[in-house]
């Protein structure tokens, strides 16, 4: 396949355990003609920094993107300039809106779409729309567009307020543009299609009939959408969550992957309509998952454990055609070197910056661990403490940078508090039960060999300081991202 289209599609939030048979049946279906890869790792356990690992092949303490320096500040080549160089059609869809150019991710697409708003605008009036009522309201929001396109801002305002959740979080929004945008497109250049599909990020709101195949026995849904889903009231001990209250959140969660899996069928129903298929690359994966009482967490902060870091990837089309299932290490830094591999780009520079190494079929080496970082707590103590009040101390062990290193069969989490858990993988895949006491060994070759790694690149030297607009601020806290 000479210079092949490549979709990258991320589900935001998405556990590799769950991108099963009974709750993906599409996913599985271009699983089984392609290449699924069983052990593939996040860098990073939330959104921002785990997709600048995967845009520049680099981790977080090399690309500088993480809850202490919310951007991607350009130093780095990134996928989208890349591809674009090499006269590919670059077009980015993002659900999230930490994937926004405003944070640094829309270097090189020519096209970057937000689903949050229905007209593409730098102007949001939620907060005006949110806090004023009656003729007051219709005052503020007058004095509001002044400032900008009228008619632009006033649909986007309308939109977001009555508007966007209707459906779902965007996913049938963006197979709908994607379909429009195939109709007039360039055929005759290749295109590096990426999108970001929200869904399944909390909260869970999955359609019914979804919801209905999942939940326990005699939950109707309508009970189950009153279970709490306040991720950080739970940690703060505000809120009290039961057994069988996670039991219907994660059949909820479920519900919105199967429901997500239905939209990824239907955009590659849609390549193959078109002809499409045959000359793609699609690539299916997660940029992070999910603690839904896991751990005493939810939400996907605040440590490095499995569930936050095991992603599912699926790989079909090119190289990848009839691969089976692959159990070798991968992590996300290693899509951007294997997918110019896959186009056969040289991009010397982008090359030179790699941390990430192809797993192309024809590449040779295999990985003997892989890493992650959670280079700050987001959110912070201050902004979790203005959220839900006075923090209890066990809270508070959390304001902390984490690194982890983890072979095929033991993981070494170390805190800069500190602090040193050590896990065998293959007895205990859970990582219930510290062994670093039993482990001694273990655990002082997996910290030498994290010390020798951080020791092996030039890191990212940022100030702290990156301002972000209200309604962006805004927009983070709706999808429960304290800032």
């Amino acid at each position: 396949m000479n210079s092949p289209n490549i979709v990258l599609v991320v589900m935001d939030t998405a556990c590799a355990n769950e991108i099963i048979p009974q709750n993906a049946p599409n996913i599985t279906d271009i699983a089984k003609s392609g290449t699924q890869f069983s052990n593939t790792f996040a860098t990073a356990p939330w959104t921002l920094p785990s997709h600048a690992g995967l845009f520049t092949g680099t981790y977080s303490s090399k690309h500088g993107a993480h809850a202490g320096h919310k951007q991607l500040n350009g130093r780095l080549a990134t996928l989208g300039e890349t591809f674009h160089s090499a006269s590919y059609e670059t077009i980015a869809i993002s659900n999230n809106t930490w994937i926004n150019d405003e944070f640094g991710f829309g270097q090189g697409f020519k096209t970057f779409y937000k689903t949050w708003q229905y007209l593409q605008s730098d102007v949001d009036l939620t907060e005006t729309i949110r806090k004023t009522e009656g003729w007051g309201k219709i005052q503020a929001v007058a004095s509001e567009i002044i400032g900008g396109n009228p008619f632009i801002n006033f649909v986007n305002a309308a939109y977001r307020k009555f508007v966007r959740k209707s459906d779902d979080y965007g996913a049938k929004r963006t197979n709908r543009w994607i379909s429009n945008w195939l109709d007039d497109r360039d055929t005759h250049r290749p295109f590096l299609l990426f999108v970001n599909y929200l869904e399944p990020h909390l909260e869970y709101q999955p359609p019914k009939a979804h919801a209905e195949r999942f939940l326990p026995d005699g939950c109707p849904f309508e009970e189950a959408m009153e279970v709490p889903q306040d991720a950080w009231g739970y940690i703060a001990g505000n809120v009290e969550m039961s057994e069988s209250d996670f039991e219907i959140l994660r059949a909820l969660y479920r519900a919105e992957i199967s429901y997500l899996d239905q939209r990824i069928g239907e955009l590659r129903d849609e390549l193959i309509e078109r002809g499409e298929w045959e000359d793609t690359v699609f690539v299916v994966t997660g940029d992070h998952g999910e603690n839904i009482g896991d751990h005493g967490l939810m939400d996907h902060q605040y440590c490095l454990y499995d569930t936050l870091l095991h992603v599912p990837l699926v790989i079909n089309g090119g190289p990848f055609e009839g691969g089976g299932t692959v159990d070798d290490l991968v992590q996300l830094v290693d899509l951007a070197p294997t997918l110019l591999d896959v186009a056969d780009i040289d991009a010397h520079e982008m090359r030179a910056q790699f941390q990430g190494q192809s797993f192309h079929p024809d590449a040779d080496p295999t990985r003997d661990h892989v890493i992650a970082e959670y280079m700050a707590p987001q959110p912070s103590m201050d902004a979790l403490e203005k959220r839900v009040g006075t923090l209890p101390e066990s809270v508070r062990t959390y304001d902390r940078s984490l690194r982890a290193i983890r072979t095929e069969d033991h993981k070494l989490i170390r805190g800069s508090d500190g602090s040193r858990e050590c896990y065998r993988i293959g007895e205990d895949p859970k990582e219930t039960t510290d062994c670093s006491n039993e482990d001694p060994d273990w655990a002082s070759t997996l910290e030498a060999d994290l010390d020798d790694w951080l020791g092996s690149f030039e890191h990212a030297t940022v100030d702290g300081s990156v301002a972000m607009k209200d309604d962006t601020k805004r927009q983070l806290e709706d999808l429960g991202y304290l800032q």
